[in-house]
């Protein structure tokens, strides 16, 4: 086939909306070729790897037409009529309009091919037979494109548009059921995603502040809130991908899911919200200095293993007042702390918040070489403590699961303290 021309505006727009719909990340392997898939999604039911989306011929999708792609977004089938599996989010997909379809077909054929085959999948008998998704797709599968909703403005259906659609964020947030599709009726609940937990976005959200429009928007386009946290884990890259997205599709997505979390419609903020560090002197979040340290004297009872810990290992950045890069948030405020689940806790104090390339975001040093499971349970429960929250279950089994994920070998020492 002779390389097909595309608009270059089309072009452009398609290269947002592959930005928006995280592409990039699922379909790369590590230290791979951009989208020349190979990346291993792990799921309950075995591991299935991203295919390879580049326009290759071979073993890419350079022979498919503009209508098999748009086939495959909207129905979850491919060039030759096989099923695709949803962690292809063909359910969100299919909501996406015709020109933006087109628009990422245009895109995603004019990057440079890269010939790659994409490994098999390792499922199990049944699920490895692809007829099976038939039914899949009767039970789950409600074809788009999206309908706007009359009883709220342009700006609102714009955020439902990308986050229900290419955005796909109820994927992630959402709980899923014994067949893997998302629980409709706890839409934003919070799920599981490649080892963390996407916290609820909807009224059920933990969040010590509540979210509002502004503070969304400031949290989307920086990957950082002063009263809320940093984006880490499967979200990392989301936000880094949104970065390359209009201002105005960002505020959509923004008041859209603050109206989830708030249960009506919220009005977009009129500035950009700025991010800061809980203890700067910014109406965002301001607290004396020295109101941190009060607080922990007052909360733990002396003596407390997890206090000491805390004392020793995290006030330092999380009390100093310094701004972001070298400043933390106060913990009470934090998601990780007063979530629903401990899990990105954990892998944060194990593995530490690396600096990203070339961004102005937290960064911690990691504790798993330094703090036994037993620590980090203690310090765990001292933080719920600080945020008034009751203990979560299961602490040192999900520690000892997280740091055999992270399988390094100064931390198998420290799991032995």
């Amino acid at each position: 086939m002779a390389s097909p021309s595309f608009d270059p505006g089309l072009v452009r727009r398609g290269a947002q909306l592959a930005a928006l719909g995280d592409c990039n990340t699922c379909h790369t392997a590590p230290q791979g070729k951009t989208f020349a898939g190979g990346r291993p999604l792990e799921t309950p039911f075995g591991t299935i790897y991203a295919t390879n989306i580049t326009p290759d011929p071979q073993t890419g999708i350079g022979l498919w037409s503009q209508a098999a792609f748009v086939r495959a977004m909207r129905e979850g089938v491919d060039r030759k009529g096989r099923h695709l599996y949803p962690a292809f989010p063909y359910d969100h997909f299919t909501l996406m309009s015709d020109d933006d379809d087109k628009a990422l077909y245009a895109y995603l054929m004019t990057r440079q091919p890269v010939h790659a085959e994409t490994p098999r999948n390792t499922l199990p008998f049944p699920i490895n037979i692809r007829l099976i998704l038939g039914g899949w797709n009767l039970l789950y599968l409600d074809k788009g494109p999206y309908r706007p909703d009359p009883s709220h403005d342009q700006l609102w259906n714009r955020g439902a548009y990308l986050v229900e659609g290419v955005g796909h964020c109820g994927a992630c947030h959402t709980p899923r059921n014994a067949l893997g599709a998302e629980e409709r009726d706890k839409a934003f609940a919070g799920g599981e995603a490649e080892g963390w937990h996407a916290f609820s976005i909807n009224q059920s959200s933990q969040a010590s502040v509540a979210w509002d429009a502004q503070s969304l928007q400031a949290y989307l386009a920086n990957g950082w809130h002063g009263l809320h946290g940093v984006a880490r884990g499967p979200m990392a890259p989301v936000v880094g991908n949104l970065s390359d997205l209009p201002g105005e599709d960002i505020r959509a997505i923004a008041v859209y899911i603050a109206s989830r979390m708030k249960g009506g419609t919220v009005q977009p903020a009129q500035e950009e919200a700025t991010p800061v560090a809980a203890n700067s002197d910014n109406k965002l979040g301001s607290r004396p200095q020295s109101a941190g340290s009060q607080g922990v004297a007052s909360i733990a009872a002396a003596g407390d293993a997890g206090e000491r810990i805390y004392a020793a290992a995290c006030a330092t950045c999380h009390e100093s007042g310094r701004p972001v890069p070298y400043g933390g948030i106060h913990l009470p405020l934090s998601t990780a702390v007063t979530g629903e689940s401990p899990q990105n806790l954990i892998n944060i104090v194990l593995a530490g918040l690396p600096a990203g390339e070339g961004t102005k975001a937290p960064i911690m040093p990691n504790f798993g070489g330094v703090l036994s499971d037993a620590e980090v349970a203690n310090l765990a429960r001292y933080l719920r403590s600080m945020a008034g929250k009751p203990d979560w279950d299961d602490l040192e089994s999900r520690i000892k699961a997280a740091r055999g994920a992270l399988s390094g070998p100064a931390d198998s020492v420290a799991a032995s303290k």
